[in-house]
């Protein structure tokens, strides 16, 4: 027999601090992955001697000291600083909306000027109530930014009309009325020196670690096994643990289409330009030696293709409309009611998390659940 405190359904960051936080308290815990690596979706591994992240740019940022302090336990981060670049037509414009977009866009120079031409565009709208999302960003950015840098590529994203996607998704927009590229407005921001794997496998030292392992399987074979355990967590989709029985929670995922170039040192200049023409099929390139300031030969790039979550799909993006929420609201009734069973993370709780709230979130969890031991 085997018997652990803590079972883990996932490695990623959700994961990986709730085992460092438990395992720390003494604790046995083990973290099961149906993938063959730790990390999650911010999984890094090096080739040819550049960092690529295998699911998409991860770009640490917080505001909160304590969860900065918290990472900085586990990896030293550079100062890489997020300041993209956006492609419509043969027009570039930098974001995030600030006055460097507004100056290429309109030719003026002052803030007072840019925040006129937004007054000007958005009065004449005259939109009090915004319906969907398409008048919520009219209503905020005016015409010609909506145009340019957000209908094509929201659509994109979303894989629907923007007419057709609520308000809520775009609550603000962010508009800067100074010279600042600086896409995050958070104090602390940075990448893993060595990659968000190093730092995530620093966190699950001390743990047991199963990989390529899912759930159900691993749950049928642990009886056999001799393995027993008194708390779950559970960081995979909410839906699946009750096996669909009230419906399926919709999802957008994504492709990645990366490739090597050993001609090319460096391809575009910047870590991410955005495509935001709807006829463009990705919605952004990154290129990965750039979150690392790295001067080795070659490059690696990659293109990310939005497209609608099918079985067999990494889920990304909860599709947060009324629809999902209500039946979310439902999974989440459902949840409170599994005795000695925790849903944490992105997927647990139906919701798209920044990093540094995914250790937020992880923290305060362990926090409740040691009070209540």
């Amino acid at each position: 027999m085997k018997h652990y405190d803590c079972l883990i359904v996932g490695a990623g960051l959700f994961g990986a601090v709730f085992a460092h936080e438990m395992t720390s308290k003494g604790l046995k815990c083990l973290v099961i992955d149906k993938r063959e690596h730790t990390a999650g979706n911010i999984y890094t591994r090096n080739e040819n001697g550049i960092d690529v992240h295998k699911y998409g740019a991860h770009i640490f940022h917080t505001s909160d000291k304590e969860v900065w302090e918290y990472v900085n336990r586990f990896a030293e981060f550079n100062n890489f600083v997020n300041s993209p670049v956006a492609v419509y037509k043969d027009e570039l414009y930098n974001l995030p909306f600030n006055m460097n977009t507004f100056s290429k866009m309109w030719g003026i120079r002052t803030p007072a000027e840019a925040e006129a031409k937004i007054k000007e565009q958005v009065a004449g709208l005259n939109i009090i109530k915004p319906k969907n999302l398409e008048e919520q960003a009219l209503s905020l950015v005016g015409t010609d930014i909506y145009t340019k840098l957000i209908k094509g590529y929201t659509e994109k994203q979303w894989g629907r009309d923007c007419k057709d996607l609520p308000a809520s998704i775009i609550k603000r927009l962010p508009v800067r009325l100074k010279y600042d590229n600086n896409y995050f407005n958070d104090r602390y921001q940075g990448i893993p020196v060595e990659g968000y794997t190093a730092m995530v496998d620093k966190m699950l030292e001390g743990t047991d670690i199963t990989l390529g392992t899912e759930y159900r399987t691993f749950k049928e074979k642990a009886q056999s096994d001799g393995i027993t355990w008194d708390k779950l967590l559970y960081t995979g989709m909410i839906d699946e643990y009750f096996d669909f029985s009230l419906g399926r929670l919709e999802y957008r995922t994504l492709r990645f289409e990366t490739e090597y170039l050993t001609d090319e040192d460096n391809y575009q200049g910047v870590a991410v330009v955005n495509y935001t023409e709807r006829e463009i099929p990705f919605t952004r390139i990154i290129e990965h030696k750039h979150f690392a300031f790295n001067t080795c030969k070659g490059t690696f790039i990659t293109r990310e293709y939005p497209a609608e979550f099918t079985e067999g799909c990494e889920p990304y993006y909860p599709i947060n409309n009324e629809r999902n929420n209500e039946l979310f609201e439902k999974y989440r009734e459902l949840a409170q009611k599994e005795p000695n069973v925790i849903f944490g993370g992105r997927l647990g709780n139906y919701k798209y998390y920044d990093m540094d709230k995914v250790i937020r979130a992880a923290l305060d969890t362990v926090a409740a659940q040691l009070n209540c031991r």
